[in-house]
């Protein structure tokens, strides 16, 4: 498909624009003027190699995995680190499997000790850190990789994961090592983590854990780490991830370009996967693919490309094999009633259409002197916010169609979510938002036509946001429904990374952000709300006594319904005490050109470029992509 040559070319300026890139080969690093480090051919490889290509929308923003905590980094790492256990690709409902462990793990009856034994024989990527010498993957790595959250220095936002369950010694290590002032002691022994011999370790938690092992599933985040290797670039080991799965990190340019490329210490791994049935496309991929080693791509090349327009375009010009999320702005011409458009059928491109395990909030800092507080008018200021929000015409014009109003921050896909569930969180009602405020007390006293606090004092609501299309589209509708009901809002703008750090903080009064589960699980959705999780998960720095309680509950009972039960009770609080409006779970649409072997989208396996292949027959056949 073509574009104007103009517009192609601004398109390939924007994303072969990055001088002074960063190699890393081995860890060393040099800088090489230009972003394609060779010639494309007409067969669909680069000197020889396979190359799938594709984008974010957001920027990464490091490759360590005790600091990450967004999806675009975690993606990254995803194919970089091996966790023990792994999802199916294929399977629906998920299924667990063996990565790097010899078994499943010994689970003991009361869910507090969790015995991993690792495969001998599987190798990190070579690394000047190993000092030329073959380093095996040991338990002790995993070991190691689970202290690094509990150490200070790396601010981990995933900890809250762990010391929920309690591993028994290390909170209390590192709380005496804080007080204390001292680094973090990785060879003091801890009670909770243990390694028995050089291919096993146990855990042992303080508190029942029935879904501890989903944890072991990331390798973005339990992924093993070996010390010498964080020992030999200290604070730079965000730029040098040295792990043992199938790629490892060649080039990077911080919020441009990354490439990973095949890591050849890489173990014998077959593609093995089951095709849902009826999928007559997967079934014919499976069929090619089976039996063959992993991974199948030889460079994955992954841009920064955070505008729909040229993003689409980069696609539609053949510059991306894969569509990652199809922005929204395009979805009535490229999926009209959310099936392909015909002139993009033909030409051989799919379409993955999937309901995502996610949800799209805007907090509230529960901590703010304004829109924060426990107290009724506290409470009915940020309820009457929802109910000014109008989400179904944020569904129709700035998502335009792809996603379902959300009744409870539990996500579809997840255990806990209740598809017949109606809150009133999806409610939409100026007459009742106007009620609320004028009932206590956020009435226009000076007559300038903005409500002012009970006490009289101004009232402006300062929403953070990012410099993007939609951003923009979902502003404009925030500034429109909060001038209906006589709030005042201005917005602050800033890069994606940036509003993410003030976040994690406390610095911003009100952000919008998506949230997505890593597992099958709605505990990551009430993890939101956790008090013990400020900091981390839980952005909006919510601390309820009754929900903590119901939470850590529900936390501790094995599934079924009695679980659910205590679940939607914990759902209902975050909902009536509104520290987060929950807008949409969201419909993402990947598509990938004919050439693309086997792609697919299971929500719980990041690296999915490990599980496709690229057909050079057919890509020559269409004339070879651009970029190729």
């Amino acid at each position: 498909m073509k574009t104007t040559p103009l517009l192609a070319r601004a398109v390939r300026a924007l994303s072969a624009a990055a001088a002074g890139l960063v190699l890393l080969h081995g860890g060393a690093a040099c800088a090489q003027q230009g972003a394609v480090p060779a010639a494309a051919t007409a067969n669909g490889t680069v000197n020889g190699t396979k190359t799938l290509r594709y984008a974010f929308l957001i920027a990464e923003t490091t490759f360590d995995p005790a600091q990450v905590s967004d999806l675009y980094s975690r993606t990254v790492l995803a194919g970089i680190f091996d966790a023990p256990l792994e999802y199916e690709f294929l399977a629906k409902p998920v299924k667990m499997r063996l990565n790097t462990a010899a078994a499943m793990p010994e689970v003991s009856d009361d869910f507090k000790t969790f015995t991993f034994r690792i495969k001998p024989g599987i190798h990190f990527a070579d690394d000047p850190a190993f000092k030329g010498k073959k380093r095996e993957l040991v338990a002790e790595d995993y070991v190691y990789a689970l202290k690094r959250h509990y150490d200070p220095r790396w601010k981990s936002p995933n900890l809250y994961l762990l010391e929920n369950a309690k591993i028994l010694g290390l909170s209390e290590l590192r709380r005496k090592l804080i007080e204390e002032k001292k680094p973090f002691d990785y060879d003091a022994p801890v009670e909770g983590l243990k390694v028995l011999d050089r291919y096993t370790f146990q855990v042992r938690l303080g508190v029942a854990t029935p879904r501890f092992l989903q944890n072991f599933t990331d390798g973005s985040f339990t992924g093993a780490v070996a010390r010498e290797v964080v020992e030999a670039y200290g604070d730079k080991i965000g730029e040098h991830p040295v792990g043992t799965g199938p790629y490892r990190l060649a080039e990077w340019k911080r919020s441009s370009r990354i490439v990973l490329e095949k890591n050849p210490n890489y173990r014998e791994v077959l593609y093995n996967e089951t095709p849902q049935p009826g999928d007559t496309r997967l079934a014919q991929a499976v069929e090619r693919l089976k039996g063959r080693q992993l991974p199948f791509i030889d460079r994955v090349v992954i841009s920064i490309i955070e505008e729909p327009q040229p993003r689409w375009l980069s696609f539609l010009n053949e510059e991306q094999d894969v569509m990652d999320n199809l922005p929204a702005d395009f979805a009535t011409t490229v999926i009209p009633n959310n099936r392909l458009a015909p002139n993009l059928a033909k030409k051989g491109i799919s379409m993955v259409r999937y309901l995502r395990a996610d949800v799209s909030v805007s907090f509230f800092n529960m901590e703010h002197p304004l829109v924060g507080g426990y107290e009724p008018h506290k409470v009915a200021l940020r309820r009457a916010v929802s109910l000014g929000v109008d989400v179904e015409r944020e569904i129709r014009l700035a998502r335009r169609g792809q996603a379902i109003p959300a009744q409870s921050p539990i996500a579809p896909e997840v255990f806990g979510y209740d598809p017949k569930l109606k809150t009133t969180l999806s409610d939409f009602s100026v007459a009742r938002a106007k009620a609320l405020l004028d009932m206590h007390g956020y009435v226009d006293r000076n007559g300038d036509g903005w409500r002012e606090q009970p006490d009289g004092r101004p009232l402006v609501l300062r929403y953070a946001t990012q410099p993007d299309q939609q951003s923009r589209q979902l502003v404009e509708l925030w500034q429109k429904n909060m001038t209906a009901i006589g709030l005042k809002i201005e917005f602050d703008t800033q890069k994606w990374p940036e509003n993410l750090k003030a976040s994690r903080t406390g610095k911003l009064m009100m952000w919008g952000v998506g949230w997505l589960a890593g597992n099958p699980d709605g505990d990551t959705f009430l993890a939101l709300g956790y008090g013990p999780n400020i900091g981390g998960a839980n952005h909006a720095r919510f601390n309820l006594p009754a929900f903590n309680a119901l939470y850590e509950k529900q936390r501790q009972m094995p599934d079924g319904p009695e679980r659910v039960a205590v679940m939607q009770d914990a759902a209902r609080l975050m909902v009536a005490y509104m520290p987060y409006k929950v807008h949409v779970h969201r419909y993402f649409t990947d598509l990938a050109h004919p050439w693309v072997v086997g792609y697919h989208r299971n929500i719980f396996v990041r690296d999915f470029f490990k599980y496709v292949d690229i057909d050079l027959a057919e890509l020559q056949r269409r004339g070879g992509g651009n970029g190729h």
